[in-house]
């Protein structure tokens, strides 16, 4: 199964889309598309036999749904064997540090290890030193690669159907990220790609979930949700941390969704065109009304679905990069 793009894919882990080229997303991307059609297939095996005698580790430090589900059933319908190792009940309890759990995981012939933590640099740290491909399933306020990457094949998707062009690009598609910037590996990564890809990318929320410092990347920064809308393709709702809520970071919840709901109301000032998206779990009629996360602009389903298709794209370009794991 081979990619529309002539690249090669060198890297051994996926640990931030910083450290991407817009060349390699667009591998990741274009690859895509003909895993997403192992999962719509009609009747037959939704699998291939890819990753056939791989082991696939899931560890996650942290609570997942549809991260550890999206990442299990790629790794699946790829037709590897997957473990999943809760930091609740691993050797991590009793002092073990990551380095040595993940080296007696390894002496198990782990090949692909997805890492979620709630420390920032935790994948980084193990990529560096360990044989098998290091995922970054989420690192604390740090990154979430996987996640940027299926929000960037959902937003493609959506122009490339919009505008009947199957060549289309990000580039200067106008995408809105509404909400808790500050506190969002989903954001980080997000504009990381989109940047790279040529969007033109504002962020809007509060001025104490809004880092003003992004400006110096070329990121529009407004704290009037009006302004964000207007022109844009994409209206992109981040979750309210409510965990976060006790430092009174805005004044009150009503005042927040007076200000920066995306509902019905507030889509008017948006294009007729524009999808939303949301990376889940969604807080509903908080940051999203009910009515437009289940609504036609939204695109959320698709995000997940898509996530399947990216997922096993990256671990299918991982492990066939050369590198380690073997």
């Amino acid at each position: 199964m081979a990619g529309t793009t002539h690249a090669v894919w060198t890297r051994k882990d996926l640990v931030g889309i910083a450290d991407l080229t817009r060349e390699e997303i667009e591998m990741v991307l274009d690859a895509a598309p003909q895993f997403g059609a192992v999962s719509q297939r009609a009747s037959g095996i939704k699998k291939v036999p890819l990753l056939q005698g791989r082991l696939v580790v899931l560890w996650f430090h942290e609570p997942s749904t549809r991260t550890r589900s999206s990442f299990e059933l790629a790794a699946k319908r790829l037709s590897a064997d997957t473990l999943a190792v809760a930091s609740s009940t691993s050797s991590s309890v009793k002092g073990e540090t990551l380095h040595d759990t993940l080296a007696n995981i390894e002496a198990m012939r782990a090949d692909i290890t997805v890492i979620r933590h709630s420390c920032a640099g935790a994948p980084h740290l193990l990529a560096g030193s360990h044989r098998s491909h290091i995922i970054n399933a989420g690192d604390g306020r740090h990154e979430h690669p996987t996640q940027a990457l299926l929000d960037c094949y959902t937003m493609r998707e959506s122009v490339r159907r919009r505008t009947g062009d199957p060549d289309a690009t990000l580039d200067g598609v106008k995408v809105a990220i509404v909400g808790d910037v500050e506190h969002s590996r989903v954001a980080r990564s997000d504009i990381h790609a989109l940047l790279k890809l040529g969007a033109k990318v504002t962020v809007c929320g509060p001025s104490t979930l809004v880092p003003r410092e992004l400006e110096r990347y070329g990121v529009g920064v407004t704290h009037r949700l009006k302004e964000a809308l207007e022109d844009a393709d994409v209206v992109y709702s981040l979750r309210i941390q409510l965990e976060r809520q006790a430092k009174a970071l805005f004044p009150s919840l009503r005042e927040y969704i007076k200000l920066f709901r995306i509902d019905a109301e507030s889509l008017r000032h948006a294009p007729d065109h524009a999808i939303v998206m949301h990376p889940g779990p969604i807080n509903r009629d908080l940051e999203l009304s009910t009515e437009v996360a289940d609504g036609p602009r939204s695109v959320i389903l698709q995000q997940v679905t898509n996530g399947v298709a990216v997922r096993m794209a990256v671990m299918h370009l991982l492990a066939n990069s050369g590198g380690a794991a073997r």
